[in-house]
């Protein structure tokens, strides 16, 4: 039995997705797994878990890290910061996936930053770090827009919100092991170990994506019913294919510049729990790696829950009558009202209760975060969309980068607690940006 349908088979068959199938030639006697878009999506998970491991242990270890390596505040502001300025290459990475496609391009990004997150646990001096950062960033500004491009390519529009905010989750869920990974390293060995734990997970992931991953239109275990349900369920106008992405006429889209604007103000959030919350809760709250191991992660399961409560606030409001982009822009404003919340981390007596809003801020960011990425694959075409997204994601890492630099070189003559105010606005600002900006496709 063929493996694939007689290459004569008419173009016309499907322009948008392909040409040919392999359930063309299964017979009618064959039952194929009808859910291949939901593994894909489980496997881009573990892609970012291990994405966001492999960022947020740097910033559960740093405690550990700058005591033994004599780095400053300042001199960690840089690390993290180099980090930020290597990420802002995502359009790049955007562009060579959309160029070049997701199965091998991703893998090669995925193997580059494991080799880098090995590195890590030869580093020495603050230096040495600060040039690993960058070049991890590099690589792992790719994780977002190939996150985006899987569900522009795999999934119908009504099904978008809630495939982005599936793989959103991994984005927390690495950041929900990263403590217990270092406790662990550190006082079973050293930190180092968690590094090279991280890096070779993600070696082993690359194997399992070049085995199982194929675009729809090759995918050899694809029925006939679950790719009409893919193809009949997006925009005709989304589901173009040229030769090469067409980045001057990306540049001059209003909406990419409204989207953009609402990440830049909205990312500092993250880089606050996933860079500095443990050196706070050790600075400020004195907590020991112990109590760092237990109690660190949750903000991160909590951003893990926003991931699914910003689709399903857009999935009420599409069955109460709310056009898809007004119920995306709600939902981000909701995540904004909640994101007040932060205001007040600072200022309360409590640790419990400081580390509760903690979690209130990665819930309601992650509310949002869902929602504005996920707004690329409503209006950019398909062969657009990664790219829109490492623009985007451009304008998020910026964001924290200018924070992170701030914050650094303030934060032992002022403080956390101005710092958390402002990110308790920057949302609002950002909700009014989607709201005024963003114009809805004809």
């Amino acid at each position: 039995m063929p493996m694939f349908a007689d290459s004569r088979a008419p173009a016309e068959a499907d322009r948008s997705m392909g040409t040919t199938y392999a359930e063309q030639a299964e017979g009618p006697h064959v039952k194929r797994f009808p859910y291949i878009r939901w593994t894909i999506i489980g496997l881009f998970v573990a892609a970012m878990v291990i994405n966001y491991l492999t960022r947020s242990i740097l910033g559960v270890a740093a405690p550990a890290i700058m005591a033994e390596q004599h780095i400053s505040s300042a001199q960690y502001s840089w690390i993290t910061g180099a980090f930020q300025f290597g990420i802002m290459f995502q359009p790049v990475a955007g562009y060579l996936l959309d160029l070049f496609g997701l199965k091998f391009g991703f893998s090669l990004f995925v193997a580059i930053w494991s080799l880098i997150t090995l590195g890590h646990g030869f580093a020495n001096g603050w230096l040495g770090f600060a040039g690993l950062r960058g070049a991890l960033g590099l690589v792992e500004g790719s994780a977002q827009p190939a996150g985006m491009k899987v569900v522009a390519e795999w999934f119908p529009a009504r099904e978008r919100g809630v495939a982005g905010g599936i793989y959103q989750i991994g984005a927390s869920f690495g950041a929900v092991f990263a403590p217990p990974l270092v406790a662990w390293a550190v006082f079973h060995h050293s930190w180092r170990a968690a590094f090279f734990v991280a890096g070779g997970l993600g070696l082993l992931w690359v194997l399992a994506w070049l085995f199982w991953y194929a675009p729809p239109a090759r995918h050899r275990s694809l029925s006939t019913d679950e790719r009409n349900l893919i193809v009949g369920g997006q925009e005709a106008s989304l589901a173009k294919h040229r030769r090469r992405p067409p980045l001057g006429e990306l540049l001059r889209r209003r909406n990419l510049w409204a989207i953009a604007a609402a990440r830049f103000l909205a990312d500092p959030v993250w880089g606050m729990l996933s860079l500095w919350m443990p050196l706070y809760l050790v600075q400020a709250r004195h907590f020991d790696l112990t109590q760092i191991a237990l109690f660190a992660w949750l903000p991160f399961l909590a951003a893990d829950l926003g991931c699914l409560f910003g689709p399903a606030v857009v999935a009420f409001l599409q069955r109460r009558g709310v056009n898809l982009i007004d119920a995306r822009r709600g939902a981000f404003t909701l995540g904004a009202v909640l994101m007040t919340g932060m205001m007040f981390v600072g200022s309360v007596n409590s640790p419990v209760a400081a580390v509760a809003l903690l979690c209130l801020g990665g819930f309601a960011h992650q509310t949002l975060s869902v929602t504005v990425i996920t707004l690329c694959s409503d209006l950019f075409p398909q062969d657009q969309v990664a790219t829109a997204t490492g623009v985007s994601g451009t304008a998020a890492n910026l964001g924290v980068l200018l924070f992170t630099l701030t914050l650094g070189s303030l934060v032992d003559q002022v403080g956390y607690q101005p710092f958390f105010i402002l990110l308790g606005l920057l949302d609002l600002a950002g909700a009014a940006l989607l709201w005024t900006l963003v114009r809805k496709p004809a």
